[in-house]
């Protein structure tokens, strides 16, 4: 049979010990408790996701998704959505908006396929739905 323990403890003379509550408050201000265990949690999944996203463009038949680098994942406005900022390796200067046109509609196409490659490397019951930004002035890697 299980027996339950009541959060305060009681010492071997009789005398009441720590509240296991004032424990958890001492451990809050050392980084623990739970708002920083919600915040690990999040950059763990946003650093698998740009793990994840990262090798599969890599591997990519399409140039144009090819050169591209993830340089950033963050929650918008939470984990159930992911803003990935993506950036190109080349980008010819002389096509300008046409050329990142013709990236946003690559990316479109391949949005399905990048999103059920995150779910098969993620532990979470859904796969947050990824929302694509090119980032013109930033280098990948």
């Amino acid at each position: 049979m299980r027996r339950h323990f009541s959060l305060r403890r009681m010492a071997e003379d009789g005398r009441e010990s720590m509240d296991l509550g004032a424990r958890r408050g001492r451990a809050a201000r050392h980084g623990g408790g739970p708002g920083a265990t919600d915040d690990r949690k999040t950059m763990q999944l946003c650093h698998q996701v740009a793990v994840t996203l990262d090798e599969v463009l890599a591997e990519c038949g399409d140039p144009l998704l090819h050169g591209l680098h993830v340089v950033d994942v963050e929650p918008s406005p939470d984990v159930s959505r992911l803003l990935v900022i993506l950036a190109p390796d080349e980008l010819d200067p002389v096509d300008g908006p046409e050329a990142l046109h013709r990236v946003e509609t690559h990316l479109a196409r391949a949005s399905a396929h990048l999103r059920g490659e995150v779910a098969q490397a993620i532990t979470r019951k859904r796969a947050p739905a990824l929302v694509y930004h090119l980032a013109l002035g930033e280098t990948g890697g």
